[in-house]
């Protein structure tokens, strides 16, 4: 197999709820992804993809979603409030653990036709969730 990967890197805000500790609180990350995708044979370029086409498409998903965001829960208490005060935020329906949101934008970029083989996301520089698919299309 080859693979190839593509680095992603985004701040964002977010808490945890249903935990104990300082994670509950509203807190930020600037966050590192590494987009690794694979192929069996290369194709007719030699490419497992284009860098340029995996760059593109990770970044469009990242910024639209991730970016300079604060990400919640759909049910966090604190959505109303941001609601009546114009507060952008996201409101997702997991948690927003490294783990998470590891797989939306795995399971994103496969919804695209990238052949994904593992998604590494780095809360911190030491602290490294990793999403591998199970299948792919």
């Amino acid at each position: 197999m080859f693979t190839v990967s593509e680095v992603v890197r985004f701040c964002y805000g977010h808490r945890l709820l249903d935990y104990v500790g300082r994670c509950a609180r509203i807190h930020g990350h600037n966050a590192k992804v590494e987009i690794v995708v694979g192929a069996l044979h290369l194709d007719h370029r030699g490419f497992v993809c284009d860098f340029a086409d995996l760059e593109r498409v990770a970044n469009a998903y990242v910024e639209s979603m991730f970016d300079h965001r604060l990400l919640l829960r759909h049910d966090d208490p604190l959505i109303p409030r941001l609601l009546e005060a114009d507060e952008d935020h996201v409101a997702l329906a997991v948690n927003p653990t490294a783990e998470n949101l590891a797989q939306l934008i795995g399971d994103h970029l496969i919804a695209q036709g990238f052949a994904v083989v593992e998604i590494r996301f780095f809360e911190t520089e030491t602290s490294v969730a990793v999403y591998r698919p199970l299948t792919q299309t």
